[in-house]
């Protein structure tokens, strides 16, 4: 279920939608987007001409091709570098890559998904399919399950309704109970778990971090399996994870 506009306007929504379209195809010519937004060509060239005009729609003169602009890139990074959490984090987050040698993620809740915000890649991490800025639900994720373990019940209750449960992989938790007990494991113990849930022969460890009582992202370290050892209690990078986000509790004072 998705968020409504109680006035939306529609011209607005227009030039969002072209927007997403041109993200999802990387390139596209006028037609192109007219046929797949069903919508008119001459609709579509006065939206990607005014967004053109304030750069964030690039016309390549050669191949009559339409891109999104590296304006996106400037709103988005100055957005990244005023959230708190990034700035205290972001060192461990590096840090944290080298000495596990994995890949390493930083990321926050927005809208009832997880948002990357920052990586970082060790010598021998896999290249997984997340980039900066990409969203992922809640449920498949040990960075979801983290922080959705230290939410109130109906916030909880409030994502999955929007969001649904959706299976990934044979692994990924569909049931709203199940879920519910593997969150109170996770507040138990620290920490949560992926094993094979989101992609098959991955596994991935996260912790909550918290500022006082409220949870405002979670790190996780992300491996293959052969790597990731599911005897969790024991599990080295468990040590190393809670190491570097006990850091960046501490230094919530400098935000």
């Amino acid at each position: 279920m998705t968020k409504r506009a109680k006035h939306p306007v529609r011209t607005t929504e227009k030039s969002l939608r072209i927007i997403e379209e041109l993200n999802r195809l990387g390139e596209a010519r006028v037609t192109t987007l007219a046929n797949e937004l069903e919508m008119g060509k001459s609709a579509i060239h006065n939206h990607l001409s005014t967004l053109e005009k304030h750069g964030y729609v690039v016309k390549d003169p050669d191949t009559k091709t339409y891109r999104l602009g590296l304006k996106f890139l400037d709103i988005g990074g100055q957005i990244r570098s005023e959230i708190g959490v990034y700035k205290v984090a972001e060192p461990k987050v590096e840090e944290l890559a080298e000495e596990s040698g994995e890949l390493v993620h930083l990321v926050v809740e927005e809208d009832g998904k997880g948002v990357y915000i920052c990586r970082a890649k060790g010598e021998q991490a896999v290249d997984l399919d997340t980039y900066v800025g990409c969203r992922h639900h809640m449920h498949s994720t040990a960075f979801g399950k983290a922080i959705l373990s230290h939410f109130p019940r109906e916030r909880v209750d409030e994502i999955l309704e929007r969001h649904g449960l959706p299976q990934v992989t044979p692994k990924t938790i569909t049931s709203r109970d199940e879920l519910y007990e593997e969150l109170e494991r996770t507040r138990e113990r620290g920490f949560a778990v992926d094993d094979e849930e989101r992609l098959e022969g991955l596994r991935c460890i996260a912790a909550p971090i918290r500022f006082d009582s409220d949870v405002i992202g979670a790190i996780s370290v992300s491996g293959p399996t052969a790597r990731i050892d599911d005897d969790w209690e024991s599990n080295e990078f468990v040590s190393e994870l809670q190491r570097a986000v006990n850091v960046v509790e501490l230094n919530k004072y400098n935000v």
